[in-house]
């Protein structure tokens, strides 16, 4: 990598890491947000280089679907035990069970937007005053309205228009009870960065994001996953083709890329050529033109 990447990357590196250390010294009861997604796995490293040689002084929170990779939750477990983490996981399962939420019917059925209820009462249950997120304003249109410091009401909702200013590195963390925060340490980092910032630390990743064999079927211009709770019309064929994912999330929403691509150069390289947006697989943000900022604005991530 160039002199002048890697200099570029450690300069978002001590920005993240600062607002980090913003957040530890402004919150009493902060944690982070963790998906076992790239940049979420980003969040934790950057959060062992801001604390060490200290553990991290929040927990970790996985919101699970009860659809994720399986792939996802050994790299989570193995990653909490590495770290001698705490983690807390709050059940889209349980939530549905308890009746707070209906799960979706049909063909195009998602657990991804019943997770807000989830979080929502992960947050409440745990206490939890500071959600850190691995949001970044170059995924979507709805994120790039996003401050680092991101102010939710005692509802957990979010108001694009009401947002604080943040000027010189200032970060105002004032709240009323019962309202939190989400904050967003890689906001100023791009896809590329991420990738090239991994390559860089050689920080692991699961399998999920090198090339691989798996079963797969057609739907609305993408690849999906195949699974046995999702519903296949008769002319959606399941075949085995080699692919891999470049963000993920439910399984029911993930779109897989059909790639060669099974190490990390070749991951930055395909990236550089891509003219598809890095959500652009993403089934649950083709449902509206504002589908992700409808759903940040009820408490989503």
């Amino acid at each position: 990598m160039k002199k002048y990447n890697i200099n570029h990357l450690r300069e978002l590196e001590s920005e993240s890491i600062f607002i980090m250390r913003e957040v530890a010294a402004q919150f009493e009861n902060p944690a982070l947000l963790f998906s076992g997604g790239k940049d979420s796995i980003v969040m934790v490293h950057l959060a062992k280089k801001a604390f060490y040689p200290a553990l991290l002084p929040f927990p970790l929170v996985h919101i699970d679907t009860g659809h994720n990779f399986e792939e996802t939750i050994t790299f989570r477990d193995d990653l909490v035990n590495e770290l001698n983490a705490q983690l807390i996981v709050g059940s889209v399962q349980e939530s549905i069970d308890s009746g707070k939420v209906a799960e979706e019917k049909g063909y195009n059925a998602s657990r991804n937007l019943l997770q807000t209820v989830t979080l929502l009462d992960t947050i409440e249950k745990h206490k939890i005053d500071a959600a850190l997120g691995g949001g970044r304003r170059d995924e979507e249109k709805a994120r790039a309205k996003e401050r680092f410091f991101s102010h939710r009401d005692e509802f957990g909702q979010w108001d694009p228009k009401n947002q604080r200013p943040e000027l010189w590195n200032i970060f105002n963390g004032r709240k009323l009870m019962g309202e939190h925060f989400r904050v967003f340490p890689l906001s100023n980092w791009t896809e590329m960065d991420i990738w090239q910032y991994i390559y860089l630390e050689d920080i692991k990743i699961p399998s999920l994001y090198f090339t691989h064999e798996r079963e797969v079927f057609y739907r609305d211009g993408m690849w999906l996953a195949n699974a046995s709770f999702m519903m296949k019309r008769d002319t959606e064929e399941v075949i085995t083709k080699r692919v891999r994912c470049r963000t993920i999330g439910d399984i029911s929403c993930t779109g897989l890329t059909v790639s060669t691509a099974d190490n990390l150069e070749d991951i930055i390289q395909e990236i550089a050529a891509t003219r598809v947006t890095e959500r652009g697989g993403r089934a649950d943000d083709m449902r509206s033109d504002s589908a992700m900022e409808d759903r940040k604005k009820e408490g989503y991530f």
